[in-house]
Parts: C-alpha cells; structure tokens; sequence
C-alpha cells in the first residue's frame, strides 16, 4: 500500500511537536486537519423552550470545557447572575482550572476528579459530602453521560441540554480524496455520509481509523470496514495507533486493504 494522504478530522494542532507532524516526516505523508463536526450553543430562545431555571440550582457538574463555556453564556445571555455560593464539580483537574476563565478560582468551591469520568471515586465522594446542593448538569444534545448512579446515591441530578454537535459541511463538488480518514466520534462518520452518500471505500482505496469504541461501532453501523482502531492494548493514542499501522504496511503488498 502506498499512503499519501491522511484526513484527521480534528483541528490543526497548535504546536508543531504533534505527534502527528512526527508521522509526516517519518513517513513522507501529507496530513490535513479538518473537522467533520463543529458545536453550536443554543440560542437563549431555544435554551428558554425548555424551562429550566438556572438560578435553582447551587451546584454545577462539568465534564467539558465546552460545557463550561455554554453555562456561563447562556447564564450571561438570559441575565442570570452566577453566584459566588455556586459549587462546581469537574471530571478533571485540567476542566476545574479552566474555571478561572470565568469565576475567581476557589478550592473549597471546586472539587474534581482523576479519571475524568462521571463515576470517579474522588469526584462521587465530593458530590455525596455536597448532597444538599441541587445540581446542574450541562450537556450535549449527542452525550452519552449516565447519571443514574448519582441519583441511585440520592443526589439531584438535572441534565440540561445547552448545545449541539452538528455536520461541518463540505461545499458542493468537493471530493473526499484520501487514502485515510481519521474520526474520534460516531458523528464524524455521521457528516462523512451525509456529505458524500455515494462514498466508497474501495474505489480509492480509503482506509478508516478511528478513536474509540462508539465510533468503531458507528463506523460498523454504518457498512464501512474499519482499519485501525484506538485506544488498544499496542496503541493508546490515535498518533501512535497510525504510526504502527504505517510501518506494518507502508509500502508493503497491494494497494488493496485486505477484507
């Protein structure tokens, strides 16, 4: 096979030591960075429809950045002041310092967990010493965050939707002319067959890599073969997951991707 170029679908990165530079030179293969999915908040209109009123609740759960920057928009756009008694809780240390964008950061008002997940012992044990706060909990309208076993604790838990994963379109006549595609969630490959229903993977060929068990399965769903899947046993991150499937078959066979 003869890979020349790659389509991560993913912003370009910020730093020029990516990982993913590394395989381009490595290699001799072209990257582009594009995304197949973009965020929009909901207006405050929309966000109104659905009759939640910010200011009942005392207490905040993030698991995004993107969360973060939505809560406090539309409390700003529907003229909600944030109290200084609000209470957060983060899945990660990195979302909990991105607070500072926001709130003047306090430790006794801001708990996080190690995992980043919802189910993180340190941030479950924050959540039940805080149990009389009635907690906010914003999220995309694609999310696949679970609560129950927060209000199986006796918590109360509202998840509130405040904004959408959405197909960043491709103009018409554009060609998905790649020898590989790179998703890092089952809307990526969402937009791909909305932006080109008649794609075919074998005419070029077109090899799939993907970032997670949702997306391997949406890639599945949607009758497309998968080639490279992260993160696993030999590879935990995308970068690494590629690099090893260019130096197994770079160069080496039939330009065909085995069935």
């Amino acid at each position: 096979m003869n890979i020349k170029k790659i389509l991560v679908s993913q912003p370009k990165p910020s730093s020029e030591k990516s990982p993913y530079y590394d395989i381009c030179n490595k290699y001799g293969v072209e990257m582009e960075f594009r995304p197949f999915i973009k965020i929009e908040g909901l207006t405050a209109k929309e966000f109104r429809a659905a009759k939640v009123n910010l200011a009942d609740y005392t207490g905040v759960i993030f698991t995004a950045r993107t969360a973060v920057d939505h809560y406090f928009r539309l409390c700003e756009e529907n003229r909600i002041k944030v109290p200084d008694t609000m209470r957060y809780f983060c899945t990660t240390e990195s979302i909990a310092l991105y607070l500072q964008k926001y709130i003047v950061y306090r430790k006794r008002k801001i708990s996080f967990g190690k995992t980043g997940k919802l189910d993180d012992p340190q941030l479950v044990a924050a959540l039940i010493k805080n149990n009389k706060e009635k907690f906010l909990f914003p999220i995309s309208d694609v999310h696949k965050e679970n609560v129950e076993e927060l209000t199986n604790l006796g918590l109360d838990v509202t998840k509130v939707v405040m904004y959408r994963t959405v197909s960043n379109d491709f103009q018409p006549g554009e060609n998905i002319d790649y020898d590989m595609l790179v998703f890092f969630s089952p809307a990526g490959i969402a937009s791909l067959k909305k932006n080109f229903p008649d794609f075919n993977q074998d005419e070029r060929p077109t090899y799939i890599a993907t970032f997670g068990s949702t997306t391997a399965k949406a890639v599945e769903d949607a009758e497309l073969r998968l080639d490279i899947s992260a993160p696993s046993v030999e590879a935990r991150s995308m970068p690494e997951a590629i690099d090893k499937f260019l130096a197994k078959h770079q160069d080496v066979g039939g330009d065909t991707p085995q069935q």
